[in-house]
């Protein structure tokens, strides 16, 4: 059977578990709308490659188009915003 290399872009940001108030991270794959989490990097990386998968799998199974991310044309960037002293930020 042939394979194929599917890439993602994947955003992982530090989180305070719900319940817990444990902390920790949640990994994103804004492509597929699929996150994860998990108590390190590491950890919310594995669980949300695993989530990838399964809903790829899914996806395949149904005969849905999977879509995919293309490195060469993402730019991926940040940018500042200037509000007043008066607003409460998280």
């Amino acid at each position: 059977m042939k394979k194929e290399l599917l890439n993602y872009r994947i955003i992982v940001s530090p989180d305070i578990q719900t319940g817990t108030g444990k902390k920790g991270f949640t990994a994103l794959c804004p492509t597929l709308g699929v996150a994860d989490d998990g108590d390190t990097i590491e950890e919310a990386l594995t669980n949300v490659k695993g989530a990838i998968n399964a809903y790829v799998k899914s996806l395949a199974e149904d005969k849905e188009i999977i879509p995919t991310d293309n490195p060469v044309k993402d730019f991926i960037t940040t940018t500042q915003v200037e509000i007043s002293n008066s607003l409460q930020i998280a």
